[in-house]
C-alpha cells in the first residue's frame, strides 16, 4: 500500500497525476565533495536547453501549469518550484546552497522540469493525501512566509497541508537530523519522463545522500 494517495479532485476537473515517490534512510550533509561539480554541470546543460527550448514549453513545466490553472490557481504569481528554479538559471542567477537532500532535489528539478518535494517522514502525521487545498489552508512556506494555499496541490496529513509543487512547509522540511525521507516527483498529464526522472533521483540519492537503497513507488490518478 503506497503512503501517499491522491484524492478525487483532480479526476473532477480532469487532470491527470502521476506521483513518483521515493522512500529511503539518508545521512544529510552540508555538501558532498561531488555534488557542487554535477550541479554546475547540469546548470549548464539546464541553460542551453533553455536557449533552444522555453521553459514554458518543457513537457513536465507545462503539465504543471495546466493544473494549476485548472485547480483555480495562477502559475505566474504561484511559480511551481521547478519553474522557479529554471527562471533563476536563465536570469545567471545561482541556486541556493542547503544541504544535500535539497541540493539533489534541485538538481533533479533542473534536470527534468519536475517540482518535487522532499520530507522528513518523523515530521509527517501519516496517512498522506494529495489534494486541493481549500479556502483558508496555509503554512509557512520554506523562506516564504505564511502561502495562500486555497487553490494549490498539496501534500497533506492528519495535521494538515505540508507541502506544494510551488514550496514546502517548514514543518516537514529536510535538517542536518534527518533520517527518513519521502521524496516526491510530481507529474501532471501525461510524462512518459517521469519513470526516468525517477531513476535519476535515486541514483543521486544513492550517490551523494548515503543511502543504500530506495524504495520506489509509482502512484497514479485523476483524469484517466
Amino acid at each position: 500500500m503506497s503512503l501517499v494517495s491522491i484524492a478525487e479532485d483532480f479526476a473532477a476537473r480532469q487532470i491527470a497525476v502521476s506521483l513518483g515517490c521515493l522512500r529511503c534512510q539518508v545521512r544529510v550533509a552540508e555538501t558532498h565533495p561531488d555534488l557542487e561539480k554535477t550541479l554546475l554541470d547540469h546548470m549548464a546543460e539546464a541553460h542551453n536547453r533553455i536557449a533552444a527550448t522555453p521553459i514554458a514549453e518543457w513537457p513536465a513545466i507545462q503539465g504543471t501549469r495546466r493544473a494549476y490553472k485548472a485547480l483555480g490557481k495562477d502559475p505566474a504569481r504561484y511559480r511551481p518550484s521547478a519553474e522557479a528554479l529554471l527562471r533563476r538559471i536563465k536570469s545567471g542567477k545561482d541556486l541556493y546552497r542547503i544541504n544535500t537532500v535539497v541540493d539533489v532535489t534541485n538538481l533533479i528539478s533542473i534536470r527534468t522540469g519536475f517540482s518535487i518535494g522532499t520530507y522528513d517522514l518523523s515530521k509527517v502525521a501519516a496517512p498522506i493525501s494529495f489534494r486541493r487545498a481549500g479556502e483558508g489552508e496555509t503554512y509557512a512556506g520554506i523562506g516564504r512566509g505564511p502561502l495562500n494555499l486555497e487553490g494549490l496541490p498539496v501534500f497533506a496529513d492528519q495535521e494538515g497541508p505540508f507541502g506544494s509543487p510551488t514550496s514546502d512547509s517548514e514543518r516537514t522540511c529536510i535538517s542536518m537530523e534527518t533520517r527518513d525521507l519521502l521524496m516526491v516527483l510530481i507529474g501532471f498529464g501525461d510524462q512518459p519522463t517521469l519513470r526516468e526522472a525517477m531513476g535519476h533521483a535515486v541514483g543521486a540519492l544513492e550517490l551523494f545522500c548515503g543511502t543504500d537503497g530506495v524504495a520506489v513507488t509509482l502512484v497514479t490518478g485523476g483524469a484517466s
